[in-house]
Formats: structure tokens, C-alpha cells, sequence
């Protein structure tokens, strides 16, 4: 399969081979679309199953890095510290998944009762730190403008073009690197928009009101639930939540940037833009082992769920994996993890190359 077609719309002359490259890609990425929404339909016993399997085990080891943190010093001594450097990651893990199931809800694709997926997806909150209502409305102009140079800003890591990049100020382009070092975007900026960020109204996606009480009505229950361990146990148990939290957070954090921000991305600008190109080409395959996969949710199949949203997690591979023409597809947006290591420098979007470039790159 050649690489999707990447010229602007408004280049390509009526009549012309580009032209008909062009049409022949919004052709194929629809007949793709077309396939992905026959997966559509929730299970509502494997929604019940894949729930348990992730709330349960996170609970249960939850609860042990409570107990080590709290209890268990006087029976296994410094042991303790040991035994929860192990477990967190394994916890931190679940907590990624349940966030995957929090995800589903906010699409209303985990079950098929709205207010199932709604109760859930509140309920889940309180492990994952993120306001349901306020993260769930930004989250979809995320998918209604995805690769849509006019409109970024809600829902996506902010990208510049190399153009936009160089009428910058000194001191613009100076934020700009330190906003896009990998160190200051993901190690440090993904705790503190899930513990801070997420505390506060901080994005337009919804109303205000509507937006402090998503985020209030969280921040009451945390107090709650949190504070009502600290009252019972004493604040070490937040040497159990925190790091769980913020492993989590680097995970999710790593996923959300590696699924757009690869070099053969896809942005486009004003009639140029479509949403379904822009949903296939613009959004990676991240090609996981099993394991991670399931740790994952099959997120990594992210060009299929931005192609259909709806589609359940836990019906994504199934998709991918009855359409020959969608598997042949899926490979020019594939990423393996050496491959999206290599994206962490990739900052600019280049208009000229039609791909994203390091600062470096934008030089050149």
C-alpha cells in the first residue's frame, strides 16, 4: 500500500493524477470508516468482564500499597519499600487501563446504556484524577478538529508550524521549546495536568458553570474519599496513591503524544482538511506486544478508533483484524515503540515537507 496521498487539496488541479490520488484516498478512508462502524455495537457481559478484570486487581493492590505504606512496618521492616517499588508499576498499570474504560464512557461506546457509561465513567474519575464531564466535552473537539490547523487548542498538545515558529518573538519561541521539551511535556507536564490541572475549569469546551462543577464535584469527591484514608490511616497514604497516580499519568501521557505526534502525521488547514483523512492519516497504529495491548486498552489501534469512535475497546482488534484492506492501510501509519521513541524531538509542523521536523529540521 503507498503512503496516503499528503497534498493540499487546493494544489491539486481538477482532472489531474494528483486529483484523482486525492479522491481515490477520501474514497478508500471512507470505505475504511464504513467497515469500522459495523464494530460499533457494545457487549454489554464484556464490558461487565473487561470492568471487573481491571477494577478488581487495581483495587486489591491498591489496597496492599496502602497497607505496606501505612501498617506493614512493623512486620516486614524496610521490605516494605521494596514490596511497593514493585507493585506501584503493576498498580499504575491497571489504573492506565481504567482510564482506557473511562475513555470508552466519555464516547459512550463501553456499554450500551447511557447512563451505565455515564455512572461508570464518574465512579472511575476518582482513581484517575480527570473530571469525566469537562475531560469528556474537550476530548470531543479533540475528535472534531484532530489535524485541523484551525482549530487547535482544546484537547491536543499545542503544535506550531515551522511558519507560525518563526514570526515568534524571542521570548514565544523560548516558551515554545520549554513547553515542547519532552522532559517539561511529558515528565513533568502530564502529573501536573492530571494533579493541578484537572482540579480547575481549564479549557472552553463546555460552560463555565458547567465546567467548575465537573471539575468541583470532583475535587469534593477526592477530598472524601482521599481524606478519609489520610483521617484513618495517616498522610503516608499518599505514598501509595501519588506515585501510582503519576506512573499512570507518564503512561497515558506517553500514549496521547505518540498518537498524533509522529513525523507522517497528518494537519491540513481550511477546505483541505477532511475529517476522515484526518482521522486515519493523522492518528497512529502503535503497535504494541500483547501484554501491552490489553494493559493499553487497545488504544494503540488509535487510526481505527478516531475513524469510528464508537467502536469499543475491546472490539478494535477484531476490527483491524477482519479487513485486509484496512490492515494494508494501517501500515503507513504504523509505529513500533523504537520507532516513537524516536518522536520525542518532533515539535514543528512543516507545511512545505508535510511532516513534523525538529527544531533542528526547521533550520535546514
Amino acid at each position: 500500500m503507498t503512503k496516503l496521498m499528503s497534498s493540499k487539496a487546493d494544489d491539486l488541479p481538477k482532472g489531474s493524477a494528483q486529483g484523482a490520488d486525492h479522491a481515490a484516498e477520501k474514497a478508500l478512508v471512507r470505505r475504511l470508516a464504513s467497515h469500522c462502524n459495523r464494530f460499533r455495537d457494545p457487549d454489554d457481559r464484556r464490558a461487565a468482564f473487561e470492568l471487573a478484570v481491571t477494577l478488581i486487581p487495581f483495587l486489591v493492590m491498591g489496597a496492599t500499597l496502602i497497607w505496606l505504606a501505612t501498617y506493614a512496618g512493623p512486620l516486614l521492616g524496610g521490605w516494605r519499600w521494596l514490596l511497593m517499588v514493585a507493585l506501584a508499576p503493576v498498580c499504575a498499570s491497571f489504573l492506565v487501563r481504567l482510564f482506557a474504560i473511562q475513555h470508552d464512557c466519555g464516547h459512550g461506546s463501553f456499554t450500551s446504556s447511557r447512563m451505565a457509561n455515564k455512572t461508570i465513567g464518574r465512579a472511575l474519575s476518582v482513581f484517575t484524577f480527570t473530571p469525566y464531564t469537562l475531560w469528556q466535552k474537550a476530548h470531543a473537539v479533540h475528535h472534531g478538529g484532530s489535524g485541523n490547523l484551525d482549530k487547535r487548542g482544546i484537547g491536543d498538545i499545542d503544535t506550531r508550524t515551522v511558519a507560525e515558529y518563526e514570526a515568534m518573538t524571542t521570548s514565544q519561541r523560548l516558551m515554545y521549546r520549554i513547553y515542547r521539551n519532552p522532559i517539561i511535556l511529558i515528565v513533568i507536564g502530564v502529573p501536573i495536568y492530571f494533579l493541578i490541572m484537572h482540579r480547575l475549569p481549564y479549557n472552553d469546551a463546555i460552560p463555565r458553570v458547567e465546567a467548575w462543577r465537573s471539575a468541583g464535584g470532583l475535587n469534593v469527591a477526592l477530598v472524601l474519599v482521599y481524606g478519609g484514608l489520610v483521617l484513618l490511616a495517616g498522610w503516608a497514604v499518599m505514598l501509595a496513591v501519588l506515585p501510582v497516580v503519576v506512573m499512570g499519568a507518564w503512561a497515558g501521557g506517553w500514549l496521547f503524544y505518540v498518537q498524533h505526534q509522529f513525523e507522517e502525521t497528518r494537519w491540513d488547514a481550511g477546505d483541505a482538511w477532511d475529517l476522515h483523512v484526518a482521522a486515519f492519516g493523522g492518528s497512529s497504529w502503535y503497535a504494541l506486544p500483547a501484554v501491552a495491548q490489553w494493559i493499553t486498552g487497545s488504544i494503540g489501534l488509535h487510526h481505527i478508533h478516531h475513524l469510528c469512535s464508537r467502536v469499543p475497546f475491546y472490539r478494535l482488534q477484531a476490527c483491524f483484524d477482519s479487513n485486509a484492506e484496512l490492515r494494508d492501510a494501517s501500515q503507513t501509519v504504523k509505529l513500533t515503540f523504537w520507532k516513537s521513541v524516536g518522536c520525542v524531538n518532533l515539535a514543528l509542523w512543516c507545511e512545505d515537507r508535510r511532516r513534523l521536523v525538529t527544531f533542528a529540521e526547521a533550520r535546514v
